[in-house]
């Protein structure tokens, strides 16, 4: 027994009731056809019919969707202007802006479950979003592909927390709380979540039957105290927030791991003009930065009588090895009126965590004047996740 209890807003009909089905393909027949529905559903209903499809054709710019509040917002920009991809906004309150590194790019300023609709309406050709939203709001559409899936920010989860004291004090894993002989169809496990895509689908997938949902505003970690629910399937940071109301998360309960994702409509890669090299574009910059983070290049002199003899004294050191090997370039200075090399200058790639263990071996064997800078990008030949990305879309 499933029950569904959802608060719809900007509806033009009444409310939705509550709905009680076995399983979600009971769900789609037992379900009355409304003749008013809320007008993000209906955004939603047309985009499956495909009457937006010719949407593609009428206009030239790409639009890319960012989120509009909060931190995954700043941390997006953040990202981007290290990208030398800087945002600019006119005015602050205004929705669209402008990337000038990239002509005919324009950023909408969206909430990311908004975003995810208006890649599947073809209103958006890109979008940043966590990978909880794609799979909460996409629900496995085809037209929607990741095309980078770890942005390394907004790292949470979506899990299961359930109260420490009553009848779940002795509860410590999914398979435990689907083995309480508490949960009836007359009394199911009430669980208080946003996510009634996902949420059906975990429960379901574990082998609990009597569930009911319903969403809360505010925050959920209060639910269970209140006697609103008895847990809650909520995105999970550190988890302090669910320690300080008493909650605690259980073995099996995590639905899934989220970071922030590039995303795009493949109907948009494939039939809008210029949709395809803007990606690869922002893909090459992301990739590259990325690749970038907590590296740094560390160049030294060395005595030596040729670069052979130089080389092998550095590849005999395990951390010196570089990206693809160390850049060894022999150093001139003028003695007795000739040019010589007595020393050759080494260049490597060196991640921080290796970085002064790095540094003490190039002096163990001979290194000197030892210069470390950050790198800020590492550009390869091709980034694998663009020849992904063509081969995902036939090209």
């Amino acid at each position: 027994m499933w029950t569904l209890t959802a608060n719809f807003q900007h509806c033009s009909s009444s409310p939705i009731p509550s709905i009680s089905t076995t399983s979600r393909s009971s769900y789609s027949r037992a379900s009355p056809k409304p003749t008013l529905i809320c007008s993000s559903l209906q955004t939603q209903v047309e985009t499956l019919n495909g009457t937006l499809d010719g949407r593609l054709s009428e206009r030239t710019e790409i639009r890319f969707g960012l989120p509009s509040k909060g931190r995954m917002a700043s941390d997006t920009l953040d990202l981007l202007k290290d990208c030398q991809l800087s945002v600019k906004q006119v005015n602050p309150r205004q929705y669209v802006a402008k990337i000038p590194q990239i002509s005919g790019l324009e950023v909408w300023f969206q909430r990311p479950k908004d975003i995810v609709r208006k890649l599947l309406s073809g209103d958006l050709d890109l979008g940043i979003v966590g990978l909880d939203t794609v799979s909460e709001y996409g629900q496995g559409s085809e037209d929607l592909i990741i095309v980078h899936e770890a942005l390394e920010y907004g790292d949470c989860r979506l899990s299961l927390a359930i109260p420490k004291y009553g009848i779940f004090e002795n509860i410590n894993s999914i398979r435990d709380l689907s083995q309480m002989p508490h949960w009836t169809e007359e009394k199911p496990l009430r669980v208080a979540t946003g996510f009634t895509h996902l949420g059906p689908k975990f429960f379901r997938e574990n082998g609990l039957e009597h569930v009911s949902f319903s969403t809360a505003d505010g925050a959920l970690e209060a639910a269970p105290a209140m006697g609103i629910a008895d847990a809650i399937l909520d995105l999970v940071s550190s988890g302090t927030t669910l320690k300080e109301n008493n909650l605690k998360e259980i073995e099996g309960g995590v639905v899934l791991e989220s970071q922030a994702v590039l995303l795009a409509s493949r109907k948009s890669l494939i039939q809008r003009k210029g949709a395809l090299d803007t990606t690869h574009e922002i893909l090459e910059r992301l990739e590259a930065h990325l690749k970038a983070v907590d590296q740094f290049a560390v160049t030294a002199n060395m005595r030596g009588n040729s670069e052979q003899e130089v080389v092998e004294r550095v590849l005999s050191q395990a951390s010196l090895a570089g990206l693809q090997g160390p850049t060894i370039s022999p150093v001139f200075c003028k003695r007795d009126g000739k040019a010589v090399a007595d020393y050759y200058a080494i260049v490597i790639c060196v991640p921080k965590k290796l970085l002064y263990k790095s540094v003490k071996q190039l002096r163990a064997i001979g290194g000197s004047g030892v210069l470390i800078s950050p790198l800020t990008y590492i550009f390869d030949e091709e980034t694998p996740r663009w020849n992904q990305l063509l081969k995902e879309l036939g090209l």
